[in-house]
């Protein structure tokens, strides 16, 4: 039997993990994890690494590392936390990650590859002393390091920690103080403003996550992690590291996901510039990594293609990718142009492209443009694509991605009917999809909302059991929240509705269906005054969404119950004309018009919602009133005075 060496060496101990941690994993599960091991691949490891340091192990929250030297380590856990301070620049300040780090010098038990003690526990403790953003280390080490680093120690004196007999000197790293110059030996980093423009940019990263929402909207299983100091016996995580070409290359199959970031090249007359072409790229490749079921190749492995001409089979052979994005970025003074195309690696067909020419005064309005309609437009050509592909036998996911081309093209009964099939076909196959559950109840909610069953009360009560079966499984899924909202609206509960759609779009503030749900329930709840900018906020976000007549919809139907009838039927007309086979379209219409005095159009419009809605549909405005939700009191009176005082004009009889 073979035995493990037990010794004892002075080490120098960096403890470091995530500053609220919990609550960003309450809030955003799967992304919190997934920047979370970004940042480990692309930061921390490498700077351990570079200071001459190994890591011992990694937990969900944390990283516990060792170095020969004190100074190394003080020196490591001071870079660490400057680079720190320009990430995720991106993300709201309540989003973004920020680590605590604790550094002890002290006596290990070393076991195998991992290490054990007071020391390991120190320097865990003093972690937990640190501010967000700054370092705690012991006296030993504030001693041992004296004048050779530029850094200003704030004396915290003596401080009794858990399960540590003696208290313990300690000292205060402030962020402000780390980030006052740049780490020695550091290569120089753009500007704030430079990031800025790279993360708008970078935000063309959800042409890629559109793909997830319309394919892939599961959730990461809980982590379950805890503190470095209560799990210094647990088992060593490696830290993720990017897989190389060779490891991947010859599969049979590319994954549905598979996607290289090629790097964008830097078509600036400025070769300086060549950063800002590298950073798209690397922003594209982290943000990509994190989508559930990806597939995404490493940018290390990426850039060896850097200035070769773009061969897309033979990249798709090597790596094993199914896509391949390409693109370019030229400055020129005040003016950015970016283009980006899609290549599918199997055919070295171009899926997609797309060119943006901008100022770049406005970064931030400009950065959710960019990433708005990249993302909405590759997700329809990503659909169409994939469903192409021919299939001998369908699995569930290829039921799915059919179901969801379906829903590409104009709703209708028959429309609806197809979908349902293809998403009971998934759901037969996989009964525990969760995708197949939020597809289905999704499309069950958006025909009763579009008034195309017959079966609503049926519809809605299978609508209701998966989408709960799919948080049950998926608590954080952003688009079952969505989905979870249609059916509480769809049931006429719009103020159970709003938080659904709330927390779907706090997950992703570009999310057009939220936004679409929101600015229904914020009519119903009588805030008229906030639903046109809802309705042109999606608008924006989506200008080519085969579901936009919703949102048109939404704001004539608001300037209906204002009164502003001209403007409300240049809305309804655009609401027609996008969607021509949902009921509710012509029924608002035909009231504009009769409002107006053009009752003959009124007539027709009223004739063509009851052929759309089926026999005995429209039958009169008492039983409409009785049938119908209509929102709070303040609302119906408004339905009563615009709606259907037009509906009568139009020939609706009141009994």
């Amino acid at each position: 039997m073979a035995t493990t060496t037990v010794t004892r060496r002075l080490a120098a101990i960096l403890a470091a993990d995530v500053v609220g941690y919990s609550r960003l994993m309450g809030a955003d599960e799967e992304g919190t994890h997934e920047r979370f091991k970004a940042h480990l691949v692309e930061l921390v490891d490498p700077k351990i690494r570079e200071h001459h340091g190994r890591i011992v192990k990694t937990t969900g929250d944390g990283v516990l590392a060792e170095f020969a030297s004190v100074v190394d380590a003080v020196r490591c856990a001071g870079e660490i936390q400057s680079a720190m301070a320009n990430r995720d620049l991106d993300l709201a300040e309540e989003r973004r990650l920020r680590l605590r780090i604790g550094v002890n010098l002290g006596d290990v038990i070393a076991d195998g590859d991992d290490i054990y003690g007071d020391g390991v526990n120190i320097a865990a403790r003093l972690e937990g002393l640190a501010v967000p953003g700054g370092i705690c280390v012991s006296g030993t080490v504030r001693d041992h390091v004296g004048d050779r680093l530029p850094y200003a120690f704030e004396d915290m004196g003596e401080q009794s920690v858990k399960n540590i007999a003696r208290p313990v000197r300690a000292y205060a790293l402030r962020p402000e103080g780390l980030a006052a110059e740049p780490a020695p030996g550091s290569p120089a980093r753009p500007s704030r403003r430079h990031r800025a423009i790279i993360g708008t940019v970078a935000a063309a990263v959800f042409v890629i996550a559109c793909i997830a929402w319309w394919f892939w909207p599961a959730a990461i299983p809980s982590s379950g992690a805890g503190k470095l100091a209560d799990q210094a016996t647990a088992s060593s995580t490696p830290v993720p590291t990017a897989p190389a070409a060779t490891s991947i290359a010859q599969r049979a199959v590319a994954p549905r996901l598979s996607i290289v970031v090629l790097p964008f090249a830097n078509l600036s007359n400025d070769p300086d510039q060549q950063y800002f072409a590298d950073g798209i790229t690397e922003d594209l490749t982290t943000d990509l990594s994190r989508i559930t079921g990806s597939f995404v190749i490493s940018r290390n492995t990426a850039f060896t293609y850097k200035d070769k001409p773009v061969n897309a089979k033979q990249i798709g052979r090597e790596l094993g990718v199914r896509y391949v994005l390409e693109g370019s970025v030229r400055r020129s003074g005040n003016r950015l142009r970016v283009t980006a195309q899609l290549i599918d690696a199997e055919t070295d067909a171009h899926l997609w492209a797309e060119r943006f020419d901008r100022d770049t005064g406005d970064l931030f309005a400009l950065q959710n443009e960019i990433t708005s309609r990249l993302a909405n437009a590759l997700g329809v050509e990503l659909i169409a694509a994939d469903t192409a592909r021919p299939t001998e036998r369908p699995d569930a996911l290829d039921y799915i991605l059919r179901g969801r081309a379906a829903g590409l093209k104009q709703n209708s009964r028959d429309n609806y009917l197809a979908r349902v099939s293809m998403f009971e076909h998934a759901l037969a196959l996989d009964p525990q999809s969760v995708e197949a559950q939020i597809y289905l109840a999704g499309v069950l909610s958006g025909r009763a909302l579009d008034g195309l069953t017959d079966s609503v009360a049926a519809d809605l009560a299978q609508a209701e059991g998966l989408v709960e079966q799919a948080l049950a499984a998926s608590p954080r899924n952003a688009f079952a929240h969505l989905i979870k909202g249609n059916v509480l609206r769809a049931q006429h509960r719009c103020e159970h509705a709003i938080p659904g759609y709330e927390t779907a779009l706090a997950s992703n503030r570009n999310f057009v269906g939220a936004l679409n749900g929101l600015g229904w329930c914020k009519l119903y709840a009588g805030s008229l005054e906030e639903v046109v900018p809802l309705g042109e906020q999606a608008i924006r976000l989506s200008p080519r969404d085969p579901g936009i007549g919703r949102w048109y919809l939404l704001i004539g139907t608001a300037h209906l119950l204002q009164s502003r009838t001209d403007e409300a039927i240049v809305w309804l007309e655009k609401a027609r004309t996008a969607m021509p086979a949902v009921p509710s379209h012509h029924s608002l219409l035909a009231s504009a018009y009769a409002l107006r005095g053009e009752t003959e159009r009124a007539a027709a419009e009223l004739a063509e919602a009851r052929r759309l809605r089926g026999e005995g549909s429209f039958p009169s405005i008492a039983k409409m009133q009785a049938t119908g939700y209509f929102g709070v009191p303040e609302t119906r009176a408004l339905f009563e005075t615009t709606y259907f005082a037009g509906l009568r004009k139009a020939g609706m009889p009141e009994e």
